[in-house]
């Protein structure tokens, strides 16, 4: 039995779709038993989570893992929460679509541009990928769920993360061996 209980929240729908694809797979280090009402959450506002989730009388410490591409978005809750939960950011800066442009092989390509164009308007404009944030788009561009887990490790391999910071690669089950 586990002795935290998760509460995953996630900024997008892409974000949404890749966690729960990693999650289905058994691939996150955390799985949906070890949710709060076994699912992800989309919920940006700290005052909102605690009114719908946090009244419930754990007794449990709570890990929220909040999956978002934003290094200054604060989330704030109530004092009397700091001792029972644990608030971890997985940061996807500049933006999910990032992992469709490394496994299209194009990183070097984009890596011209980006002082310019956003990962979106180049998986939009040069991809022709024109709804690569949507739900469907991610489900079905990442169906095979290898292809997910080398992009995000290759995304973590090629960007400059902050030390101390987490990313996608910090959720995946570690390979043994």
């Amino acid at each position: 039995m586990n002795d935290k209980i998760i509460a995953c929240i996630c900024e997008g729908s892409a974000e949404s779709a890749i966690v729960n694809k990693l999650m289905d797979e058994g691939k996150l280090v955390f799985s949906r038993d070890d949710l709060l009402d076994n699912e992800v959450i989309r919920c940006r506002s700290a005052g909102k989570f605690q009114e719908k989730y946090l009244g419930k009388g754990f007794t449990k410490k709570i890990t929220v893992y909040r999956i978002l591409d934003s290094r200054r978005e604060d989330f704030k809750l109530n004092k009397a929460y700091k001792s029972k939960i644990d608030v971890i950011n997985i940061i996807t800066a500049p933006e999910i679509e990032m992992l469709v442009i490394i496994n299209e092989g194009k990183y070097l390509q984009y890596s011209k541009v980006k002082s310019k164009t956003k990962p979106s308007e180049f998986c939009k404009n040069t991809l022709k990928f024109s709804k690569v944030k949507s739900t469907e788009f991610i489900t079905d561009y990442f169906s095979n769920v290898d292809d997910l887990i080398n992009a995000i490790f290759e995304y973590k391999r090629l960007s400059n993360i902050p030390s101390g910071e987490k990313c996608l690669a910090d959720l995946l089950v570690k390979k043994e061996g």
